[in-house]
Order: structure tokens, then sequence, then C-alpha cells
């Protein structure tokens, strides 16, 4: 089976959330499936950098007014095709936004342009350049993609089945109808049914409306979409659609995350030898500058947003510190978000301490040395820092919704009684809840065989992608023989 991904950013070579780490792992982990995979990407700067002998496969002298070839190129297992043309992705600044922090001003364009190229290769453009290569089914990732089934639905070639993944569905790629005479779409394709969104154009929903499935990175997830609560408006073309519509929990790179090898970790260790954590504790409370106490030590390595309730977090520090607990933050976002992280690290030195940087080496080095890793989300599709808490013995304090939902197993009566616990667990997501889930953790800790029994417990899940994988396959053969049929 051979299969085109369409994806905006993929992991080890970009990077800004874990649509990056599903676009690096899931082809990988896809091959023991039988399942073979191309990954179109847009050529970054870091990733023309980081690429080395690829090879031109196909050319667009305009495409979407720029010119632009399609790179092949194998990179750490991966088979890539780099979209590069220097007028879209030449530049300084991030994926999506300038050196500003403002975005791009051009992105439609720019992942138009990317959807388009994908569409193109879908449907044969690149047949010369890789010996009559074709996908059987295509699979887009997001807003930045969503756009390619749309180009498929409204060209007038034979289309191949696709699917589109909602990563987070509160980004939806909405444009002015200004932009539509510039897509190269038909006039019929401006209508409900099409690209049309509330009067303008609106790329996640042209991929949700235009895709013969749609998945989403938990089981949880798929069901809360369906809501005006989590839909973000498009529950009702969900709802229409829920018939097409799969909740496939992410998985992780065990391989990459793996406690027992870990080049980050300063001291390795697995389930059987768990006391030797204490080195990585250390460690962590060294570098961020924190007291070394018996106390627990909880994390936080997220944006500081909004979203990822950090606001709720920021409100219960004070009494985090008085129960006997310290905080190691470790990301950046909205400042005044920041600037209350900050001015509780002020009032409470050696206990709670951040920094707002990006340092992968270090969000490992937390997981394998910190206590518990705090996840307040209000809504959160998939997470995966619960993941890589389950896999390092950091115990997940969570919200109750989305993937965290579905991979932690809450600390009841019930749970511990029966050997189940992951984590620790609420809802609804509230300050209240939060403390009362905080203070629970801390009296968890304080309970060394209840504690090591969960820390175990999680490491023995199976976060890989080793079963989602399957997943992903079998619906991609459900596509292939819908077609047929």
């Amino acid at each position: 089976m051979e299969v085109l991904s369409v994806a905006s950013e993929v992991y080890p070579l970009v990077k800004t959330g874990g649509l990056a780490d599903v676009a690096g792992a899931l082809p990988l982990a896809l091959k023991g499936h039988g399942v073979s995979v191309k990954t179109l990407m847009p050529g970054y700067p870091a990733v023309m950098r980081a690429v080395k002998d690829a090879r031109v496969v196909v050319s667009f002298e305009n495409l979407l007014g720029a010119r632009a070839d399609v790179l092949e190129v194998e990179h750490q297992g991966l088979d890539l095709l780099i979209l590069d043309s220097p007028t879209f992705f030449d530049r300084p600044g991030g994926p999506y936004v300038d050196a500003t922090g403002k975005d791009h001003f051009d992105n439609w364009r720019r992942f138009a342009a990317l959807s388009k190229a994908g569409a193109m290769i879908a449907q044969g453009a690149m047949a010369d350049g890789i010996k009559g290569w074709r996908p059987n089914i295509v699979h887009v990732h997001d807003w930045q993609a969503a756009m390619v089934p749309a180009y498929m639905r409204y060209s007038d070639k034979p289309e191949v089945p696709t699917l589109i993944t909602i990563h987070n569905i509160a980004f939806q790629g909405q444009y002015g109808a200004d932009i539509f005479p510039y897509l190269e779409l038909p006039a019929h394709a401006f209508s409900i049914e099409g690209v049309e969104y509330f009067g303008g154009v609106g790329y996640l929903k042209a991929g949700l409306q235009t895709s013969w499935a749609i998945s989403t990175v938990s089981p949880s997830y798929a069901e809360e979409i369906l809501t005006p609560e989590f839909g973000m408006g498009l529950e009702g073309l969900l709802t229409i659609r829920q018939g097409d519509l799969h909740g496939i929990v992410n998985g992780i790179d065990a391989d990459i995350w793996d406690p027992a090898t870990d080049p980050a970790v300063k001291t390795h260790y697995d389930a059987t030898t768990l006391k030797t954590r204490a080195e990585n504790k250390r460690a962590v409370t060294e570098r961020f500058g924190l007291d070394q106490e018996a106390g627990p030590l909880f994390c936080v390595i997220s944006r500081l947003t909004w979203q990822k309730g950090m606001d709720l977090l920021a409100e219960t520090l004070d009494d985090l510190v008085a129960m006997g607990g310290r905080l190691a933050v470790l990301g950046s976002g909205d400042r005044a978000l920041e600037n209350a992280f900050h001015a509780a690290a002020k009032r409470h030195p050696g206990k709670v301490s951040v920094l707002s940087i990006y340092d992968e080496p270090l969000s490992h080095l937390m997981q394998a040395g910190c206590d518990a890793i705090v996840i307040p989300s209000r809504f959160e599709p998939c997470g995966l820092t619960q993941l890589y808490g389950l896999r390092y013995g950091c115990i997940p304090v969570v919200a109750r919704t989305g993937g965290l939902n579905d991979t932690v197993i809450d600390a009841s009566h019930a749970a511990i009684a029966a050997k189940a616990a992951t984590g620790v667990s609420f809802s609804p997501v509230t300050t209240d809840n939060l403390r009362r889930a905080l203070r629970r953790t801390v009296r968890l800790y304080h309970q060394p065989k209840v504690w090591t029994g969960m820390q175990k417990q999680g490491m023995k899940s199976d976060v890989s992608w080793e079963r989602s994988a399957g997943l992903y396959a079998g619906l991609y053969s459900s596509l292939i023989a819908k077609k047929g049929s």
C-alpha cells in the first residue's frame, strides 16, 4: 500500500507541536503493517539545510504564482518529498509566523500551494520522476494541508481516497472571500458543499467536507467535537459526517522516548530500577535552581495558554507550595501567563522556577526526574506529554478530557486496589478541582508503595504507535476497498 502524507511540519526536521511528532512517527510505525508512506512537507530554511542528496522529481513553473520543485530524499528513515519554493518558504521566522511573531501575510497562499502540489502529486504529477509512482490513498493533516482533498474533488482527474486528521479543531485556516479567485478552483467550489465557510474560505472546513474520511487523535475527542462546546463551529458538519469520523489515539516513538537509553537522561532506568530516578530529580532541581527537599517535584512542559489551563495552575501555585510541592516550568506562551508564573517564582524562590525557552533534551530530563507532570487542559485532542510521562514514570495529573481521558487511569480507590491506576484526573476543569487533584497527588506521593505501583503500571502502558498504526492501516484498506466497490 502506497500512501501520500501531507503535513506542514515533520519531526525531526521542524516542530511546533504534536502534529510534527505524528507526521514523523506514524510513517515509521506503518512500515510494520505493509504500508509505505511518502510525506510532502514545505521546504523551510531549516529543512533545506538538513536534507542532503535530494533530487528533483517534478517541477511546477507556476504553483499559485510561484515556481516550485519537489525534491525526494530519505532522512532518518522517512521518505520525504520537499516542496522547494523559496517564494513561499525561504524566509525568517517560524513555519507560520514571521520574526516578529505575527502570522506570515500570505499563509493562505503558502498552504494552498502545499495542498495543490499534494493534489497534483496524488493524481500522477510525479509519475515520471519516480517510475510511475502513485499513491493508493492520501492522508492530510490539519488545516495547512486540508485543501488537498478539495483540489482533488474539483479537478477533472479521478479521485484518490483521502483521509484528513484533525489534530486541533481550534485552528481552522479561515480567510476572507477575496482570496478565492486566487486559489485556482472552479467558481462552483465556493459553496457550502465546498470551501465556503461563513461567507469566507475555510481550509479545514473544506477538507472535512471533501475528504473521504475524517480522523482525530483520540476517541474521546472524536465525540467531543460533535458538541458546540468543542466543535468550534464545525460540529454541525461533523455530526452529518460522523459515520466517517474515527478517533485513533496518538502514540509516541518508543525508541526515542525510552528512559533506559535516552541520551538526555542523566541516569538510565526502567520499571525495575526506579530508585535511580533520584539522580535525574537532582539534576532537574539543579538546572532549575530549586531546593533539594523530600516533597514531590511537579513539572509543566507546555505552551502557556488558556487552552492548556495554565491560568488555573497559576492560581493554585501558592497552594501547591503550601502542600510541600515544587514546580519546574518549561514553556512560553501568553505574556500575561508567563508573567504570572515568573511572579510566582519570585514569591517562592527555590520552590517555583520557570524557563521560557524551547529545550527538547531538557524536556526529556524533566520527564525522567520529576515526580508528576501537570496537564490541566480545557481541551486536549490527544496530548503527548502525558504519554511521555507514563513512559518515564512521571505521574500525569490531567483534566478528564480528550486524549488525556483515553490514556490516563485515575487513581480511584478501585483502580488502586486493582493495581490499574496510572495517574490523577479531574473534572470539570476548574481551579478548585485542580487544587483538589494536586492535593490528592501529594497524598499519593507520600504513600511510597502506591506511588511506585502507579509508576510501574504507567510504564507498562502501551503508548507506542504499534496498535494505532494498525488501526490507520485498517482504515486505509477500508477506503481503498470503498473506491473499488
